[in-house]
């Protein structure tokens, strides 16, 4: 545990009971670092997707936290998740975004691993090091736990952390939105060609934050919406906020271990609603799916719809359109790496993927349309948060404060909102503040809470 006096900090920092948190949080580089060790070295983190690594030898790049680490499948199929560094001085042993290998060779002194980790070759071995190198002993470093879930890989270097399925808890009812089939199978996503990659001036939890249903900021989508940002790219056709999803049943919902999303429930006369009418060929297939999605998971299960959310610390959705997970990678107290892995069902028709990869981008992304505008607010965000005199004042996370209660008629799991709230974000940095003291999991997990962040600070 941390000593009383720096959990007294972290707790000043939040205060729940106010909604206010203080600036520091997102700019101060002390509580960045501190971030790294006792929030990136325990908590789950995605790494990348199976659909990435199909073959024995194929090799994806990541990250967990600020480290890079290797996404790798074995010659027997097994897929490791191994830290990119040499176990003799420390270079990277992999610079390449992704491929297919047999060893990975660093190019300082030529060490060289196997796709498992294992030390394969040290030059000079038998005049140099025989006898005092036990290779077994110097692998590459493994990340001690790790899991798939539906196609997606998480880990976590946190050797006594629960098993990811605990960890996400019934978060787990509306990631599956964003990871099964359009026609309601499970699972059957796979990552759509490569992965888009950019630096924002920002700090990460904003873009986190911005993910657990942030309905707020609407107005600053003002103008992307008036000239045609959906599916079929036509002003006058609605896309990103048709009309039925004005009639929807709009949740916001926060777990236990942090999470939150923004999901909604479509109204029983819910019927197919043609976004793709420049191209007929993909609009049947939408129609298609959602017909069969429809028959397949029942009347009422079908219309839970998602939108965004945000897998505690620095994973979100888009559940629908565009589907994509994005990973905020922290790059220092006023930076952070963005990565935006856009899925689509693996037995689509290639002219649906098409299709859907040129609006992927002019939606989302570097060029995106809305992405655009997100990051603006960040940045101005995160500038605004290192002031002198601007730190001296908390932010105000108070909407909604003590207004929102759990409804007995909940349709999902969860603590639920059926308003525009910052409960979600309250409970995000609860939790945050959690990690930052240094609290068992059973803290972290909830074990130890009584009701929604704003009433059990």
């Amino acid at each position: 545990m941390i000593p009383s006096t720096q959990e007294s900090r972290y707790d000043a920092m939040v205060n729940l009971h106010e909604g206010e948190i203080s600036r520091a949080i997102f700019s101060d580089a002390e509580i960045f670092q501190e971030e790294l060790e006792k929030v990136y070295t325990r908590a789950w983190l995605f790494v990348g997707h199976e659909s990435q690594v199909p073959n024995p030898g194929d090799f994806f790049t990541s990250r967990m936290g600020a480290e890079s680490v290797i996404l790798a499948r074995d010659k027997k199929r097994k897929v490791h998740v191994l830290l990119n560094s040499c176990r003799h001085r420390g270079m990277k042993v992999c610079q390449y975004d992704h491929g297919n290998t047999q060893l990975f060779t660093c190019p300082y002194h030529s060490w060289s691993y196997t796709t498992d980790g294992k030390l394969f070759g040290v030059p000079q071995y038998k005049n140099l090091y025989e006898g005092c190198l036990d290779k077994e002993a110097w692998s590459l470093i493994e990340v001690p736990k790790m899991a798939i879930y539906k196609g997606t890989v998480w880990a976590s270097w946190d050797k006594d952390a629960p098993d990811f399925l605990t960890y996400l808890g019934d978060a787990r009812i509306h990631l599956d939105l964003a990871l099964d089939c359009r026609d309601g199978r499970e699972g059957g996503s796979e990552v759509l060609f490569g992965v888009h990659k950019w630096v924002i001036p920002c700090n990460w939890k904003f873009a986190a934050e911005n993910f657990l249903g942030d309905t707020y900021h609407n107005v600053s989508h003002r103008s992307v919406d008036l000239i045609g940002i959906g599916p079929s790219a036509e002003a006058g056709v609605k896309g990103r906020r048709d009309n039925e999803l004005e009639k929807a049943r709009h949740l916001w919902v926060n777990f236990p271990a942090g999470h939150g999303v923004h999901s909604a429930i479509m109204p029983e006369s819910w019927e197919f609603l043609d976004t793709y009418r420049n191209n007929p060929i993909v609009a049947e297939y939408f129609r298609h799916c959602h017909e069969e999605r429809k028959l397949r998971l029942g009347a009422d299960k079908y219309r839970l719809v998602p939108f965004v959310g945000t897998i505690y610390p620095n994973t979100s959705y888009h559940g629908n359109q565009p589907r994509s997970l994005c990973v905020w990678h922290p790059h220092g107290p006023e930076a952070t790496e963005a990565w935006r892995f856009f899925l689509v069902d693996a037995d689509a028709p290639q002219e649906v993927k098409d299709f859907l990869r040129v609006y992927y981008m002019r939606y989302s992304g570097p060029a995106g349309m809305t992405e655009q505008d997100d990051m603006e607010n960040w940045n101005y965000a995160t500038a605004g948060s290192r002031g002198v005199i601007a730190k001296r004042y908390p932010y105000n996370y108070a909407q909604s404060l003590g207004k929102v209660a759990n409804p007995g008629d909940a349709p999902v799991p969860g603590h639920v909102s059926l308003q525009v709230s910052e409960e979600n974000p309250r409970q995000f940095y609860r939790r945050w503040r959690d990690y930052m003291n240094g609290a068992d999991w059973d803290t972290l997990l909830g074990g130890k809470d009584q009701g929604p962040a704003s009433l059990a600070a």
